[in-house]
């Protein structure tokens, strides 16, 4: 299946995709949240499509996207976890996955804004796999991993680099502006993703293409991320878990390139569709 949630922000209706057509499931009664996937809410979902069959409402394509899942519990990423992004920016391959935390107040719609922040010069992109969780783990082994997963989605783990970097303290002071994680457009569940070990990941600025990865190219893969945070931490049904960037980045050019307002940033994944947001500046939000 692939979920969707639409309408004005902050008050988003229910929908899927099949056949590449969108349909409300509104009627379902439930938002696509933690209570959701901790409760089996995949398979309930899946017997109202069958039982609605031929009557749900078409969704317009004019109707703005939201972030397909509900406001999760947290947003976890691993850094580094791509050896060439490593190299671009002057770090060591790490012997151990890079975690940090991403605000899920950052969370938007795949095609909604990006703001660059107050006091902000070096707003970066990063497109990224991210996983959704389907249950509770907490020190879980790696073979059981995917048993965990509900399913995947597109995410841009827009990165403010001074902020990160320069600021003295956690990465997560540049990762959790507002508009920093475009979500997106879909969550397609694990049926629909055989394998994410090859999926081909891209980012463009202004038509301009600044990454092409493919995850075949990952340090740490994602059983083993997952087995790896739920030593540290216990992750709870729709967490999401963003599982780095290929090279590409601004902050990997000579000299570095940064969003400005007015620039177009499109990116994508192989089975995950494709988002597109603009720069807007913090000053004219």
């Amino acid at each position: 299946m692939k979920l969707i949630r639409y309408g004005k922000a902050g008050f988003e209706k229910t929908g899927v995709i099949v056949n590449n057509i969108s349909y409300d499931t509104s009627g379902f009664g439930e938002d696509y949240d933690q209570k959701f996937f901790a409760t089996d809410g995949l398979k309930r979902l899946q017997a109202f499509l069958k039982e609605n069959e031929g009557k749900l409402a078409i969704i317009s394509d004019n109707e703005r996207l939201g972030p397909p899942i509900a406001m999760p519990s947290k947003i976890i990423c691993v850094g580094l976890n791509y050896a060439d992004h490593a190299r671009e920016t002057g770090a060591a391959v790490p012997p151990e996955p890079v975690l940090f935390m991403k605000a899920t107040s950052a969370m938007v719609g795949p095609f909604d804004d990006i703001v660059i922040p107050k006091g902000s010069v070096k707003t970066d992109w990063e497109v990224e796999l991210a996983v959704v969780m389907k249950k509770k783990a907490s020190y879980i082994e790696e073979a059981e991993a995917e048993d965990y997963i509900a399913g995947y989605v597109l995410h841009n783990d827009v990165s403010e680099r001074a902020f990160q970097m320069e600021r003295n303290g956690t990465w997560d002071k540049g990762k959790g502006c507002d508009t920093f994680a475009p979500i997106g457009p879909f969550l397609a569940t694990t049926d629909e993703i055989r394998d994410t070990n090859h999926l081909r990941l891209w980012l463009t600025v202004n038509g301009k293409y600044m990454q092409d990865g493919n995850t075949s190219n990952f340090i740490f893969n994602v059983p083993f991320v997952i087995s790896y945070i739920s030593q540290f931490m216990t992750l709870l049904p729709g967490d999401v878990i963003s599982t780095g960037t290929p090279a590409g980045v601004g902050l990997g050019f000579n000299p570095p390139i940064y969003l400005k307002a007015g620039d177009v940033v499109e990116l994508g994944i192989d089975g995950l569709g494709t988002a597109r947001q603009v720069v807007k500046d913090y000053t004219k939000n």
